[in-house]
């Protein structure tokens, strides 16, 4: 059987990369610069709105994208996400597997699969209106063990901690995890998800995370502190290894409470999609190929670097085997 560096679940959503401007989101009454939930009546509308608007599809899903970058930085890995028999599941399935991550999750005969409709202004910032389709639908019954058993790390979003049954795979997929020493990843997702779920994120980090991705922002909506490094000593507290992304300034990482940081790669962004998921694609990829903590981070820095200067979450570059060149 086929070993993967990755095992990754999350939502799996066709991204519809639109770009945009300031007033264009504020005519909508949408907040800029952050993921809202609609919809398909509501998100049918504004892609009606945007008629004659350039437009690209993408497979996304935060876990998608992160997993795709890590086939692109050279790792393996597999993903579970649910998709319908439509045009949008079709394409998904296939832009997935061409970019290098295997993707066989049967789909549901009914439903529509999720979308993503990415809006990006000039200063970068992507708002995103999300109508998660038959992607709620994902259940335990989903996860193959087996491919779980022969990968190293599996990767949870914390979006999927929305629904009851994305929620009984999320566990399933953390419990079969400890069981068969393959070591669990999570991210945050979004302060929304953590605000939300604030008690749940603290015991499943005390419980069962390996390894704990998040944003600032993220950090203090669950540690409930202002300064970003108490933030992360208490996330610090909880987990031993996390991983803190802090924009422009680069990444923090704690491991066993010994707080560490990393400096970024100075670029000018063009958009800031997926830029959490490339950094945490770039530091597991590194966690699987053995770097250091410290050159793992700093993998995750540049191949954030790269995508914020595309548009979309998807690398226009081959990464793979570039590493010592980059980061010597």
């Amino acid at each position: 059987m086929k070993h993967y560096d990755v095992f990754g679940v999350g939502n799996a959503l066709v991204d519809i990369l639109v770009p945009t401007e300031d007033v264009f989101i504020k005519r909508l009454g949408f907040d800029k610069g952050i993921m809202t939930l609609v919809d398909a009546e509501k998100q049918a509308g504004v892609l009606t709105a945007l008629e004659g608007s350039k437009r690209e599809l993408r497979s996304g899903g935060s876990a998608a994208n992160t997993m795709i970058a890590i086939a692109n930085s050279g790792g393996t890995g597999t993903y579970t996400g649910k998709v319908s028999k439509d045009t949008y599941g079709e394409f998904y399935k296939k832009d997935m597997e061409e970019a290098g991550i295997f993707f066989e999750v049967a789909p549901e005969d009914k439903g529509h699969t999720g979308t993503c409709v990415v809006l990006t202004t000039p200063d970068a910032e992507r708002t995103m209106l999300t109508h998660l389709g038959i992607s709620i639908t994902l259940q335990k019954s989903d996860i193959d063990i087996e491919k779980l058993k022969t990968s190293k790390i599996s990767y949870i979003e914390g979006y999927l901690w929305d629904g009851p049954g994305t929620k009984e795979a999320s566990l399933l997929t953390m419990e079969e995890s400890k069981k068969n020493g393959v070591k669990v990843a999570y991210t945050y997702s979004d302060p929304f998800c953590v605000n939300r779920s604030r008690e749940d994120f603290i015991r499943l980090t005390k419980d069962y995370f390996d390894i704990v991705f998040c944003n600032a922002e993220e950090a203090k909506a669950l540690s409930q502190k202002e300064d970003k490094q108490e933030a992360l000593k208490f996330i610090a507290g909880l987990a031993p290894l996390v991983f803190m992304t802090d924009s422009a300034n680069g990444a923090f990482f704690a491991e066993n409470g010994t707080v560490s940081h990393v400096e970024g790669f100075p670029v000018k962004p063009l958009d800031t999609t997926g830029a959490g998921d490339c950094f945490a694609a770039g530091v597991l990829y590194g966690l699987t190929q053995g770097y250091s903590l410290q050159r793992a981070t700093r993998w995750g820095n540049y191949v954030a670097s790269r995508i914020v200067q595309e548009i979309g979450p998807r690398l226009g570059v081959k990464l793979m085997g570039r590493q010592d060149e980059i980061l010597k």
